[in-house]
């Protein structure tokens, strides 16, 4: 039998989510519908982190914007994706003296425990290179649609100049199965992997219903 690849999606329903999806790269600010229910409520539910580290991620992300604009001003174009306190520095500075300097900066921030700075030493992409990196990242995350096992809101996706790098807290089998998926979609250069790898274990007690683990916690106190 024919298989098709990750990055083929024929059905209207998937072509509907990759548009959906790219406007939402485009402007991540604006909440999504999909009859009548907010997207971002559902990624909020599959997020892996605790709802303290999404707050603590979300001010990281805002301090870290704020003191690279005074370093840099124009100069650079600096993306910071904080997840779980790790955090991402994409785009490009026009000197290696940027880059170290907005590295120091944003490792200096409370509350951050890494930093993988993967920033560029060259002039500023265009505007129209950014939204074609746009168009990836919605790209890569319908593709987690047809690889199973992969909650397409598990993974954080951010590309640049055509280089997808890859966050969340994942299994090594679903990091393994999403950089797959990731290096079967069209236009896709190379795949980053900055994943916080958590055992089977781990992940089961995440996915366990706060109820059922209050109870499990409970029954090994009477123990």
């Amino acid at each position: 039998m024919n298989k098709t690849p990750l990055h083929k999606t024929s059905a209207p329903w998937r072509v509907a989510l990759l548009a959906l999806a790219a406007a939402a790269a485009l402007s991540a600010c604006a909440p999504a519908l999909i009859g009548g229910a907010i997207v971002g409520t559902a990624a909020v539910a599959a997020d892996r982190r605790s709802p303290g580290a999404q707050v603590e991620d979300q001010s990281i992300e805002l301090k870290a914007d704020a003191r690279i604009r005074e370093l840099t001003a124009d100069r650079a174009h600096v993306n910071v994706t904080s997840y779980n306190r790790l955090v991402l520095l994409t785009g490009e500075t026009p000197e290696a003296a940027d880059r170290a300097t907005v590295e120091q900066a944003v490792s200096r921030i409370d509350g951050v425990r890494a930093v993988v700075n993967e920033l560029a030493v060259m002039g500023k992409t265009s505007l129209t290179a950014r939204s074609n990196d746009a168009i990836l990242t919605a790209r890569v995350k319908a593709s987690f649609i047809d690889a199973l096992e992969l909650n397409p809101q598990t993974v954080k996706v951010i590309t640049e100049r055509g280089v997808v790098h890859l966050m969340g807290r994942v299994t090594e089998r679903e990091a393994s199965r999403a950089v797959e998926a990731a290096r079967g979609v069209s236009g896709v250069s190379k795949v980053v992997r900055v994943f916080e790898i958590i055992s089977d274990a781990e992940l089961r007690e995440l996915q366990r219903p706060a109820g059922d683990a209050g109870t499990a916690r409970d029954a090994a106190a009477k123990k």
